[in-house]
């Protein structure tokens, strides 16, 4: 079994931060890429930013870029997401979101957390 926990999430005022972690666990072999999607109500869930565990090169929505930083920790199997300048419109339920190799097949899989509610107020 591959388990994605997130955790992080919560109410934070305009111009705030926080901070999202997600820790992976289970039986994987190897992840290729880590990343965060958001889906706000009444819309299709969307990226927000992916890292590739090989090079650390990561990749950002126009939206958030300048204002999230994705990082993570190979040693811990975690990704973050730094999120700075938070606007409303940031107000979704984000997911983690992996690439990863399981144990049990020679291929790439994708995995989903569960989604950590961040809401943003005026």
């Amino acid at each position: 079994q591959v388990q994605l926990v997130e955790s992080g999430g919560g109410l934070v005022q305009a111009g705030g931060s926080l901070r999202l972690s997600c820790t992976t666990s289970g039986s994987i072999l190897s992840i290729g890429t880590m990343g965060w999607f958001r889906q706000a109500p009444g819309k299709q869930r969307e990226l927000v930013a992916t890292i590739t565990t090989s090079s650390g090169s990561p990749t950002y929505a126009d939206s958030v870029k300048g204002r999230f930083t994705i990082s993570m920790d190979n040693a811990k199997n975690t990704v973050y997401l730094q999120m700075n300048s938070l606007k409303p419109e940031d107000t979704a339920v984000y997911y983690c979101n992996i690439n990863a190799r399981p144990q049990w097949y020679s291929g790439f899989q994708t995995y989903w957390g569960q989604g950590t509610l961040v809401t943003v107020s005026e």
